[in-house]
């Protein structure tokens, strides 16, 4: 099995998400029969589905801490991906991952996607 989820694309988040390399082409969650694979740009988040703990389903982000390129969260080392300020699903790790600097020395316990079907990849992840 595989599946792929699309990032949905507010107007207002193409032209900085394009600054740095992210477009739909280049923008996508893929979830098979035991992986998860964030592309988005140039960065990659990958994990095993066991690594999965839990999802949530979130709304209403700030564009200035959400356009353009991968964003860290410094209060609690969340990655986010975000293409819009509408909604997303945030997904939660057992243990954390690496995805925002090549060196896999800064790990995130939890990643949040825009993607255009949010329970539907929630979904997915639960398989």
């Amino acid at each position: 099995m595989m599946r792929e989820f699309e990032f949905a694309f507010e107007d207002r988040y193409r032209l900085p998400a394009l600054l740095f390399g992210v477009t739909p082409e280049r923008a996508r969650v893929i979830v098979t029969d035991d992986k998860l694979l964030v592309r988005f740009g140039s960065w990659r988040l990958h994990t095993t589905l066991a690594n999965v703990s839990h999802t949530q389903v979130t709304r209403g982000y700030s564009w200035i801490r959400t356009a353009g390129p991968a964003h860290l969260s410094l209060t609690d080392r969340g990655v986010t991906f975000a293409t819009n300020s509408q909604q997303g699903l945030c997904i939660s790790f057992l243990e954390p991952v690496h995805a925002i600097e090549p060196t896999g020395f800064l790990r995130h316990p939890a990643a949040t996607v825009t993607v255009e079907d949010p329970e539907e990849l929630a979904a997915a992840l639960r398989h």
